[in-house]
Parts: structure tokens; C-alpha cells; sequence
């Protein structure tokens, strides 16, 4: 497989910037695109406001802020991807069109190209399964916020190549990230586990176990976790979890995974967390991105 230096990743939002930021500070041309330029030219702004409150706190010089900037190209929609040597979708957690992106990718990227996917719950092999390239199919799940976290989650399709995997982990520890491999299950390892925490979560309120606050007091106090599970639902997005939770459900048929029925609700009203300005708790401005 040939090196890799140009990284497309489809997607302008808070997933995808985060990603684009990270792949430009390990020294990759990135091109990022989303559905019409001007909003992959906010996710390079956005980028460029980041690094420079890093040079303000003195983590980075203004030299290497404006060289990472500059190896960011906004680019219009797939098409403009086409000269990447790798791709990383970041959309909504969404099989139909993931699967619509898969199709689009084979199409437009060279043969040698791997396409992966950011998804946090989507199998991989049957993402594969629309292209004609499944042995170059992969999932690279990176954690919120990219350039904080360390963590990226590699899922391998039932035919994912081991030089695609090989290519993928490389790409990982050039990004200094950790990496952990899970089986190709509906949720993979990190969302198997945190998701019917926020879904536990969700019923102990529905329920009236306790306030939000109190609920998520007793879990950062009582389990030392930096963010309780409802304030942290609120800050991933609760159609996400929604979406993640339905996934399990009907992926791995098991009642216990059922959605808390205030959390549909929830999302069924627009209150979908720090980026709606309310969730479980309620935000003074809704979160950009």
C-alpha cells in the first residue's frame, strides 16, 4: 500500500474537525468536506481558534500553529476527496447513509485507498459489504474531543485485511493516540459499556431515583468519573445516544438495551444537549459545532 500523505475525512462537525485537527498536527495534508464548503471552511476556522488559544497557554508556537493550519484544505463534498490516500467518514450515526458514503468512496477514491468509519456503533462488514473494496474497510473510532482524548477504537469487518490494519494503527500512533481493538459487534467495546450506563442513567431520573444533578453528583463523587453520565449524554448528543442505543437493540436483540423512553422523549422535543442549549441539564448558549 502506498504511503500516506493526503488525509481526507468527510464530515465538518465537532467528530470531524477534531479529527482534521489532529491528523494536520501529525504533519498529513488533510482535506476536509462536507456537504457544501463553507461549512468545511468553519471547521478549519474553528481549528485555527483552538491552536490559538494552545499558543496563548504557551503548548505550541505561532510558527508551528500557522504550519498545521496551513496543511488543512476545505474542500466540497466527496468528490472533493478524491485525491486522498485514506478517508475517515465522521457523520451522523446513521447505517443508510454511511453505507451511501461507502458507495459514493468507492466510486470516486483510487483502488488502493482504505475507508474508514468513525462510527461508535455501526458493524464494520456490513458497512464493507457496499463496497468492493471490504478488505480495505475499517472502523477508526476516535473519541470526543479528538484532540483531548487519547483513545482511537479500531474495529476490524469480518474482511478487513491485516495490512489495513496494519496501515490504520500506524496512522493511529502517528496521531500519538492509543489504540484498542474490538470484535465487529453492534457497539464494539467502549459504547457496549458507557452506553447502557447513560441509558441506566436516563431510567434512574424517568423514574425518579433522583434529580439530574443528583444523579450525576453521585456517580462523579461515588465512582470518581470526571462527568456524570447525563451531563456527559448531554455533551455527546442525546440523538446520538439514542441512535447508538438503537443500534444495540435491535442489533443485539436484548431488552436490556432498550432506550430509556425519556431519553426518545427527549430528543422527540429538540432537547438534545449542550449543542440545543438543553438536554437532562440546561446550557445558557447552545455549544458551536
Amino acid at each position: 500500500m502506498n504511503e500516506i500523505r493526503t488525509f481526507g475525512v468527510l464530515g465538518a462537525g465537532q467528530m470531524g474537525g477534531g479529527i482534521a485537527h489532529v491528523a494536520a498536527q501529525a504533519g498529513f495534508q488533510v482535506l476536509i468536506a462536507d456537504v457544501a464548503l463553507a461549512r468545511a471552511e468553519k471547521a478549519k476556522a474553528e481549528i485555527d481558534k483552538r491552536l490559538g488559544k494552545a499558543v496563548e497557554k504557551g503548548k505550541l508556537t505561532a510558527d508551528e500553529r500557522t504550519a498545521i493550519v496551513g496543511r488543512i484544505t476545505p474542500v466540497e463534498g466527496i468528490p472533493g476527496l478524491a485525491p486522498s490516500d485514506f478517508v475517515v467518514e465522521a457523520v451522523n450515526e446513521d447505517e443508510s447513509l454511511k453505507k451511501q458514503i461507502f458507495r459514493q468512496f468507492d466510486e470516486i477514491c483510487r483502488p488502493e485507498v482504505i475507508l474508514a468509519t468513525n462510527t461508535s456503533s455501526i458493524p464494520i462488514t456490513r458497512i464493507g459489504a457496499v463496497t468492493r473494496r471490504p478488505t480495505q474497510v475499517i472502523g477508526m473510532h476516535f473519541m470526543n474531543p479528538v484532540p483531548v482524548m487519547k483513545l482511537v477504537e479500531i474495529i476490524r469487518g469480518l474482511a478487513t485485511s491485516d495490512e489495513t490494519y496494519a496501515t490504520t494503527q500506524a496512522l493511529c500512533a502517528r496521531m500519538e493516540k492509543t489504540t484498542v481493538v474490538s470484535r465487529d459487534i453492534s457497539g464494539f467495546i467502549v459504547n457496549r459499556i458507557l452506553m447502557p450506563m447513560i441509558n441506566e442513567a436516563a431510567y434512574a431520573l424517568y423514574e425518579g431515583i433522583g434529580t439530574a444533578a443528583d444523579i450525576d453528583a453521585g456517580m462523579k463523587l461515588g465512582t470518581n468519573q470526571p462527568m456524570g453520565p447525563l451531563e456527559l449524554a448531554d455533551f455527546i448528543g442525546l440523538d446520538t445516544c439514542l441512535a447508538i442505543m438503537e443500534v444495540l437493540h435491535t442489533g443485539l436483540g436484548d431488552a436490556k438495551y432498550r432506550p430509556c423512553p425519556l431519553l426518545r422523549q427527549h430528543v422527540d422535543a429538540g432537547w438534545l444537549g449542550r449543542k440545543s442549549g438543553r438536554g437532562f441539564h440546561r446550557y445558557d448558549t447552545p455549544a458551536k459545532g
